[in-house]
């Protein structure tokens, strides 16, 4: 069969969905990467076909840069929106903010070329992002399947849920619903109207540890997460035991490519985690590096250093709640200290890590460097934290691998 994939214009979803692609094309099927021209490297770098659609987003990360709050603004924040935590009307607002200046700019540069490429090169199957509509969109107008491949714990899906339960107790001439209308303004000129599955997708690909969801009603088809970072050496001091406990300190790429820097001061952070007998390592971009000098003597800076070789060897992890970061941790067994911002599910995830014993969740406000250097001190010392780490672990590697899933998808296809 052909599988279109459809993501957002960012490296890190990009990668996400690498490990699907690899299998389904290992197992024979042709596959396609629809994205932003900026990501054709990416996206052949990993040994995949590119299909550049649309414009790349560069107004998009300009006003992340200059509007940094906006990751801790109410509305950015979707992990408090299950039923009982937010009437309709707020969630009214929320979608009548989002749509316009998140949903919308995201999707509105690809949504004519997607569905040109969609309707020319006839998938039989779409794996988009979720909140990636214009895939779903593109789906319907060509009578593909139309499956959501999750970076996040499936908050869109639970809010959404929320949406429309709490929908039946409002006048039907008083509802409204800025996100079915956007869609159905945008997606009329292809004779495609907005329901439910355009939003959700025929099924979820769900790589979460079951235990760590919110609730769902939705069909979900769980796999397992495998890391994927780009290009990636296994350097001769990661093949040689730590001689004492090993600490990572990694912020991603994100914050510094998309909104100008970092949340918490990296420098000021590593001379705290000094005190700990431990060695740090921080994995940091070239950029974040640079703003780094009189190191101590147990701390080491590096770049290029892919996660998915570093933490195995770790007994800790600290980072800024990214979804790769923080899975690349969870399927190595390394307990692990969020310093986050509020942006999408990143709170009710490091919220549920530190409900199973995994680790902490810190908003980056709280993170003063003693704090984070006590937390994470508890996590090396506390045996507890190692042993809900392996927990999660297990969980994750006992969920279908990527290629053990192409089948379910096969056979999901041919019943649609």
């Amino acid at each position: 069969m052909r599988v279109l994939f459809a993501g957002l214009p960012e490296k890190s979803h990009v990668f996400t969905m690498v490990p699907l692609a690899w299998a389904l094309t290992a197992a024979g099927h042709e596959v396609l990467m629809a994205n932003a021209p900026s990501l054709n490297e990416a996206v052949t770098g990993a040994g995949l076909v590119a299909a550049p659609i649309g414009t790349d987003h560069d107004d998009v990360h300009r006003d992340m840069a200059v509007a940094r709050d906006s990751q801790d603004a109410d509305v950015a924040n979707w992990s408090r929106l299950g039923y009982g935590d937010v009437d309709h009307a707020s969630l009214v607002e929320r979608y009548s903010i989002s749509v316009p200046y998140g949903f919308a700019r995201y999707n509105a540069p690809i949504l004519d070329d997607l569905v040109a490429l969609a309707r020319d090169w006839q998938p039989d199957l779409v794996v988009r992002d979720p909140i990636a509509y214009a895939g779903g969109i593109a789906a319907r107008a060509c009578g593909a399947a139309h499956a959501r491949l999750l970076w996040s714990a499936d908050v869109y899906g639970q809010a959404r849920a929320t949406f429309v339960e709490l929908a039946r107790d409002v006048p039907e001439d008083q509802r409204a619903d800025p996100l079915a209308d956007w869609i159905d303004e945008r997606a009329g000129a292809y004779g495609v109207r907005c329901d439910e599955e355009l939003l959700n997708g025929q099924f979820t690909l769900d790589t979460l540890p079951p235990s760590l969801r919110p609730p769902s009603d939705l069909h979900q088809v769980s796999m397992r997460y495998v890391p994927y970072n780009g290009p990636a050496v296994r350097w001769q001091w990661l093949r040689e035991e730590p001689k004492r406990p090993r600490v990572c300190v990694t912020l991603g790429r994100t914050n510094t490519e998309a909104y100008g820097g970092d949340y918490v001061d990296v420098a000021e952070l590593l001379r705290a985690l000094s005190r700990l007998d431990a060695d740090i390592v921080a994995a940091l971009m070239p950029e974040q590096a640079e703003q780094l000098d009189n190191l101590p003597a147990n701390v080491l800076a590096v770049s290029g250093v892919a996660l998915s070789t570093l933490l195995p060897t770790c007994s800790a992890v600290i980072h800024h709640g990214g979804w790769g970061s923080f899975s690349t941790a969870l399927v190595n067994a390394v307990p692990q200290l969020a310093l986050s911002t509020l942006v999408a599910d990143q709170e009710l995830r490091g919220r549920s890590l530190e409900d199973a014993g995994a680790g902490f969740f810190l908003h980056h406000t709280d993170a003063d460097p003693d704090r984070a250097t006590d937390l994470t001190r508890q996590l090396l010392e506390d045996p507890s934290h190692a042993a809900a780490a392996r927990r999660l672990r297990d969980e994750s590697a006992a969920m279908p691998t990527p290629h053990a899933v192409v089948a379910e998808l096969e056979r999901l296809v041919a019943a649609r």
